[in-house]
């Protein structure tokens, strides 16, 4: 199973924003394209199509936080494969690309991601890539988890 990472285009837009998770899943990941929308007012948020076997699988969005003097930070905070496609590796192979994509950047202080403290297969799954839990957002509620 092939699995990259490619910019968000007009060729594969409207594959991106017809994906769709499980309906137990929808309270857990804003929609893409109110993601794509938020990128394109914001410069630091890089959005991505998952791509499986040159199919459109899923969706992710990051984040780079630039700091004086400093090492950038980056946040990870949409993740998504379609709920045709689940329960096949996807998402994390998604996730082991785009953490390449970081590092291929040059050295970073810390990359973070967030989730619903309910979301038991989140922990589980982010645990298994290495982020370890540092808090809760008081904004959010939402679990913080890092890679330093």
């Amino acid at each position: 199973m092939d699995v990259v990472l490619k910019q968000v285009t007009r060729e594969n837009f409207e594959a991106v924003i017809a994906l769709e998770v499980a309906t137990s899943q929808r309270g857990y990941v804003a929609s893409n394209l109110y993601s794509l929308a938020e990128s394109s007012f914001q410069p630091t948020l890089r959005p991505r199509a998952i791509h499986c076997d040159g199919e459109v699988a899923g969706f992710l969005m990051y984040e780079s936080f630039e700091q004086e003097g400093r090492p950038p930070a980056y946040s990870i905070f949409r993740l998504m494969v379609d709920r045709h496609h689940q329960g096949r590796g996807i998402g994390h192979r998604a996730l082991r690309c785009v953490l390449d994509e970081i590092r291929a950047q040059g050295p970073f202080e810390r990359i973070l991601i967030c989730y619903v403290p309910t979301n038991q297969v989140a922990r589980d799954f982010y645990a298994g890539l290495g982020f370890q839990e540092i808090g809760l957002s008081e904004a959010t509620g939402e679990v913080i988890a890092e890679i330093r």
